[in-house]
């Protein structure tokens, strides 16, 4: 039995069925994240997207999400460096820095609860951005995330 795809080939090599198979479905990167102008960190809110499904943690629209929300980062159009915004956690991220999949992964383990089982989900977890203005999003901020 060969490797798995995600160890034998660069992320632009990569079919769209591998490319998406990677998202672990966790929902972090629909959430608001503020960066220190000063330092570059990335700080983490508990604020979604407007098109996130709380409970599903799915796009309402994932299709048409890049032209209804003009800062959603299509990952597979972007600039790896920008995968910085990603949490650690994220597949995309970690396979473009060298690293493994981890172990709850779904596609390390077999099975699609082993994210919200680890812990990494959001499922339950956020709000949305509809009820919270930009300038409030700094008291929002999370530490779950790492």
């Amino acid at each position: 039995m060969g490797q798995p795809f995600w160890k034998t080939k660069s992320l632009a090599e990569m079919t769209p069925e591998e490319w998406e198979s990677l998202c672990d479905g966790c929902g972090r990167c629909c959430l608001n994240k503020l960066e220190d102008e000063d330092d570059g960190t990335i700080y983490f809110t508990n604020v979604a997207c407007r098109l996130f499904d709380a409970q599903t943690c799915q796009c309402r629209d994932y299709s048409r999400r890049t032209e209804r929300i003009l800062d959603c980062v299509d990952l597979k159009t972007c600039d790896p460096d920008e995968f910085r915004h990603l949490p650690g956690t994220c597949a995309y991220r970690r396979l473009h820095e060298g690293r493994e999949l981890p172990k709850w992964h779904p596609l390390v383990s077999g099975d699609p609860n082993s994210v919200l089982q680890a812990g990494i989900s959001v499922a339950g977890r956020t709000l949305s951005e509809s009820y919270v203005p930009d300038d409030a999003l700094e008291f929002h901020i999370v530490d779950w995330i790492d």
